[in-house]
């Protein structure tokens, strides 16, 4: 099938993805930075898993949170990276429609989850220093794992009416995606039907995860915040906020893109769309690859532990 297809039909077998539009000719350069961040993504994460899980003093609530944090940007990014890099080195760009559709409902549902997970630190962090003395009666076991359930429910569930929609709607004009991957917004404006209810519950399902999770974060740490200005000393009060320094840094590369990319669309004019690509394909990308970076830098007992490992290695 052509890039240039455009005729009639209303239940397409393959969308095409164009990779980045504009810059077909620099694909194969574009990969090595993107190639790249997988590899950093997938070692950074499998390390970051490997050490919580072989290190008995790393098994609480905090690192419990970072293993989910971990294993969704697994799963984000290799649902995105693969077909990117066919596209960038095959120029293979047939996508099936199924496929399509359920590359779709992962990504939005993998960024959904970890938008939940980043909450689910939030409160690690907002009872670790708000009640310290009650941090392992309140974060037991069983409540991590129900937070850890309650997570992926609601990512799962939020988004699932995407795919839903997308699947009855006609393409009878094009099936040609600029994009690398598939997203909601790039199938409703190839639909030729009445997409708005779909665009409503976009909205209505960005309000229900961002916004809320936002607010629930910001909520979090301004009783931190408080906790730790009544804290007698100023090394006491360093010292207790630097704790959170690897939580901020984490939410800081995860919404500040988003907020963005939200208002880039909405306000800016003019811009090319390879712009619009590179921009989206970074702010999916971008926190896989920092994560496990923030809290392997961030924290002395992952540092510790990596130390260990290498200098067991060398001996």
């Amino acid at each position: 099938m052509s890039d240039s297809n455009t005729t009639d039909f209303t239940n397409p077998s393959t969308f095409i993805l164009l990779g980045i539009p504009g810059l077909e000719v620099a694909h194969v350069w574009i990969s090595i930075p993107f190639c790249a961040m997988y590899v950093i993504a997938i070692l950074g994460n499998c390390i970051i898993l490997f050490i919580v899980k072989t290190e008995p003093s790393l098994h609480g609530p905090m690192y419990y949170f970072l293993c989910m944090l971990a294993i969704t940007d697994l799963v984000l990014s290799t649902s995105i990276l693969p077909k990117m890099l066919s596209i960038f080195w095959f120029n293979s760009r047939e996508i099936g429609f199924s496929a399509c559709l359920t590359q779709m409902y992962f990504i939005h549902c993998i960024l959904g989850m970890e938008s939940g997970i980043l909450v689910a630190m939030a409160l690690d962090r907002y009872v670790a220093i708000c009640h310290p003395l009650r941090y392992s009666t309140i974060l037991t076991n069983p409540v991590v794992a129900k937070i850890g359930l309650a997570v992926v429910l609601r990512g799962g569930t939020v988004v699932l009416p995407f795919p839903i929609l997308a699947s009855q709607w006609p393409y009878c004009t094009t099936n040609i995606i600029p994009k690398p991957y598939c997203m909601h917004m790039a199938l409703v404006k190839l639909a030729c039907a009445d997409t708005r209810i779909s665009s409503y519950y976009g909205l209505f399902a960005q309000f229900c995860v961002n916004g809320l999770d936002m607010f629930f974060i910001a909520l979090s740490y301004i009783q931190i915040l408080r906790a730790i200005f009544s804290l007698p000393t100023k090394d006491a009060q360093v010292k207790t906020f630097g704790t959170c320094i690897s939580h901020l840094f984490v939410i800081l590369a995860f919404y500040i893109p988003a907020v963005f990319i939200s208002l880039m669309y909405r306000f800016s004019q003019n811009v090319p769309g390879h712009f619009y690509a590179l921009i989206g394909n970074v702010y999916i990308l971008i926190s896989p690859v920092l994560n496990p970076i923030i809290y392997g830098v961030r924290t002395k007992q992952i540092q510790d532990r990596l130390l260990r490992l290498f200098i067991y290695k060398a001996a």
